[in-house]
């Protein structure tokens, strides 16, 4: 299945502010729900076995109002795991009214606002597919630069069965936003082999890649 460029809605706020809101609910939904939150927990929990460290300050890139961090925090933090979450997104309206207890930037993720090794690690959940492959590496080396560890990827795998399921769940879907941008993420998204050859072009020591639930791809780039 050849890979698609699209413009999502999302991404340009194409909406009604009342059709971005539920959008955005529908992302949470599919992250509580569908793998998103439970691949995020398993990476971290991977850098926990890996590096024997129990605490870390992260920066979640694309994160929106941070209903991921969130429930990761909380998950991880009966596992004995604390995790001091900085949220960032390119539009302030994405990042909520600051209930979450979470430090926010607006900011571009492609010119990260911090200075080098400012965090132990960076995470991002369903963004690296709006990118191409050029401005994956360019976010992967803004990553790196600014983490201390490592940066954990957590995305999409395309493949026809995978826009097969996102269209039989079309009755799940709330917004014509997430309507339209569930399957061009899925056309626009990447294989994992695809994602090791983007990321052998940054500074990255080692790349590990793994498939999670639903169609799911956890990644580990390493920095130190």
């Amino acid at each position: 299945m050849k890979r698609v460029p699209t413009n999502e809605l999302l991404d340009s706020d194409s909406g009604t502010a009342a059709e971005i809101a539920a959008s955005l609910n529908d992302l949470k939904t599919i992250n509580t729900r569908f793998g998103g939150a439970a691949t995020t927990e398993a990476l971290i929990r991977q850098i926990v076995d890996q590096t024997g460290q129990q605490s870390f300050t992260v920066l979640e890139v694309a994160a929106g109002a941070g209903d991921t961090p969130r429930m990761v925090k909380r998950h991880l933090q009966a596992q004995g795991i604390e995790l001091e979450f900085t949220l960032l997104d390119r539009a302030a309206s994405h990042l909520g009214n600051g209930n979450s207890g979470f430090a926010r930037v607006a900011g571009d993720a492609l010119s990260l606002p911090f200075t080098d090794n400012s965090f132990d690690l960076v995470t991002c959940n369903l963004f690296t597919h709006h990118l191409s492959p050029d401005l994956v590496v360019g976010f992967a080396k803004e990553a790196l630069r600014v983490c201390r560890k490592a940066l954990l990827i957590n995305d999409l795998v395309r493949s026809p069965l995978h826009l097969a399921l996102v269209y039989a769940g079309m009755p799940l879907y709330t917004s014509r936003i997430t309507r339209h941008d569930a399957p061009a993420s899925v056309r626009q998204s990447y294989t994992p082999d695809e994602m090791k050859a983007m990321l052998r072009k940054t500074p990255a020591v080692c790349v590990e890649i793994d498939r999670h639930y639903l169609y799911r791809m956890g990644v580990i780039a390493w920095k130190t």
